[in-house]
């Protein structure tokens, strides 16, 4: 018994990490979490004396778990790749209140991997995500990344540059500049609310990038529409505005965003990605499913 507790006790020690990994990679919090649950179990039923690095085993097993799952979606063609239907599909949002995170968020978020990145993560190929997830953003070894494929060390190398040049070329640092300003992007957001709230769509125009794009995920049974243009994305965003009773900042995925409360429920969440002084993408959770769990009041208190 006593080892079973000393074992749970190690493993605890590395959920955060491992549950980052697994989010990353799946882009669903459920999925991630179930990631995280088997590798424990698989740890119960090893002998513990045998592993000499326990962080790297546990993370090898997530990495395997969510990489396997990852290709039974693609076998099973249940999610086709993003927009490949004409639908938009944005990965879970993690939202917190801009006062603070919990330790567990601020592990998830700690290099601020918003839902542009995931977004652009969806759409890789399974082994190339797991490349560039672990090397680049988890800096696994590629020697132990090769291991996790199951492929020789060069070959996991191309994946992850293969999948570097895909994200930088379609999800740049939201800053631009990378100075991580994140109280800039903070008021850029405050700017687009306040226009969005009084109707002003010259000031809302001013504040988007000319060839912003706005995804909006309804869930099933409602639809999901990708718009284009400061013109149009404005336009929108004051018919939004107009339907909420309230917009409450949050943070979404560690970086400022906005949630819509209507009839005391949240509505929709908001997430942005600025660079410089404009806003390039705006991402809308709108599916009333998984925005069941939210409610005004954790978000404000």
């Amino acid at each position: 018994m006593g080892e079973n507790t000393d074992l749970a006790r190690r493993f605890e020690k590395h959920r955060p990490r491992l549950r980052a990994v697994a989010y990353r990679m799946l882009g669903s919090l459920g999925e991630a979490e179930d990631a995280v649950q088997e590798a424990w179990l698989r740890l119960s039923r090893a002998e513990p004396e045998e592993i000499r690095n326990l962080g790297g085993w546990l993370t090898t097993v997530v990495g395997r778990v969510c990489l396997n799952q990852l290709r039974d979606r693609t076998a099973r063609r249940e999610e086709p790749l993003h927009g490949e239907d004409g639908r938009v599909r944005l990965p879970d949002p993690v939202v917190s209140r801009v006062s603070g995170r919990d330790p567990e968020e601020e592990a998830l978020f700690a290099d601020e991997v918003g839902l542009a990145l995931m977004i652009v993560l969806d759409t890789l190929a399974p082994a190339e995500r797991l490349a560039f997830v672990l090397h680049d953003l988890f800096a696994v070894p590629f020697e132990d990344v090769a291991e996790v494929l199951g492929r020789t060390e060069a070959s996991s190398r191309q994946l992850a540059s293969r999948a570097r040049r895909r994200v930088r070329a379609a999800a740049p640092a939201p800053n631009g500049d990378g100075d991580g300003d994140a109280a800039r992007r903070g008021e850029v957001v405050a700017a687009f609310l306040a226009a969005a709230r009084g109707g002003d769509l010259d000031a809302l125009v001013a504040v988007l990038d000319p060839d912003v794009v706005a995804r909006s995920d309804g869930g099933g049974l409602r639809p999901s529409v990708l718009r284009r243009g400061a013109a149009t994305v404005a336009s929108q965003a004051v018919v939004f505005a107009r339907l909420a009773e309230a917009a409450l900042p949050v943070l979404v995925n560690g970086t400022p965003g906005v949630v819509a409360v209507a009839e005391g429920r949240v509505i929709s969440v908001m997430s942005f990605t600025v660079r410089g002084t404009r806003i390039t993408s705006l991402d809308i959770l709108t599916d009333p499913t998984r925005l069941a769990h939210l409610t005004p009041e954790t978000l404000t208190t």
